[in-house]
């Protein structure tokens, strides 16, 4: 089922997380040891993040350096496909700009098409590590935008290869990300919204935003898509602070504040086990004001660990 179709059936505000891929060379049983806590709270869908390439360097016996090129986790397609025929659930894999052409992007849909799929997250995607500004593949996407026009395209029956005459459509639920602190490339929130926009008007039915920890942000992001006219479903992203490092680790990565009420809670502790119950309060709090707001769904960041979400589920849904 398409995530907009869970949203438009719903009685109440859904529930839905991300999960990572497992490392390569793990188990997907550690996959599946994030996934089963939650379980109990019936996930509408999942959604697997797609990680893409890195380059290590290894040294040679000569003394020398190679690059080698690397994908840490990999398998994305094949986990979600696993994990609905494991569990039932609806996922969601991500598809990102980075490291695709064009045609290894068409592939790609056709792989989640051919088994079922009828979601997916149109990402732009990060720089590769150690790059200090994105750059797309030859004859790929530069942006999201382009990604979704090429779904949508997909969606209608038409395939890059024009000698296809009467391509069977695809029905891809296409969502993007948007940011309630803007993205940190754009030069500000109004040519944010104008590039967020740009990607509904390009086919997009449903948003789902960056994490954050204070609501006001999300619902004045949310009135201001109203204003320019993106009327789509816009799912709150929720991710718990769990340990320390993610006090500096967060802000910096995901370029977001924290609210001083938060950051005077965390400053108060003293080890990672008094960080977690901060951070889960305030999730709570988080959650429950969103409840009350009536936000379509409530998307969780795992990243793999599902302890913090399944204490802030329970006491919220």
């Amino acid at each position: 089922m398409k995530v907009t179709d869970h949203i438009n059936n719903a009685k109440g505000t859904l529930f839905s997380f991300e999960v990572l891929p497992s490392l390569k060379g793990k188990d997907i049983q550690n996959l599946y040891n994030g996934i089963e806590p939650l379980l109990e709270f019936n996930p509408s869908f999942i959604n697997v993040t797609y990680h893409r390439e890195e380059f290590v360097f290894k040294k040679l016996s000569n003394g020398l350096h190679e690059k080698i090129h690397t994908r840490k986790r990999p398998g994305t397609v094949s986990i979600c496909a696993a994990i609905k025929y494991k569990y039932g659930i609806d996922t969601v894999p991500h598809l990102i700009c980075g490291g695709f052409s064009r045609d290894e992007t068409e592939s790609a849909l056709l792989d989640m098409h051919y088994l079922g799929m009828d979601n997916v997250l149109a990402l732009r995607g990060d720089p590769v590590k150690g790059e200090t500004h994105f750059m797309p593949e030859k004859y790929g996407h530069a942006h999201a935008t382009t990604l979704v026009q090429q779904i949508g395209a997909m969606n209608n029956g038409n395939y890059l290869d024009d000698d296809i005459v009467e391509g069977i459509p695809t029905d891809f639920c296409i969502g993007v990300a948007g940011y309630p602190e803007k993205h940190f490339e754009a030069l500000n929130p109004k040519t944010d919204l104008k590039y967020l926009k740009e990607k509904i008007d390009a086919g997009a039915h449903y948003i789902v935003t960056q994490m954050f920890f204070d609501n006001n942000k999300f619902f004045a992001f949310v009135d201001a898509c109203r204003k320019v006219g993106i009327t789509v479903p816009i799912i709150p992203g929720i991710k718990p602070i769990t340990t320390a490092k993610h006090i500096s680790f967060l802000p910096k990565t995901f370029f977001i504040d924290m609210p001083d009420a938060l950051t005077d809670e965390l400053d108060k502790c003293k080890n990672n086990e008094q960080v977690m119950e901060v951070g889960i309060e305030w999730g709570i709090q988080q959650c429950k004001e969103l409840l009350a707001a009536g936000v379509p769904c409530i998307h969780y960041y795992t990243m793999g660990k599902s302890e913090a979400v399944k204490r802030i589920v329970k006491e919220t849904f």
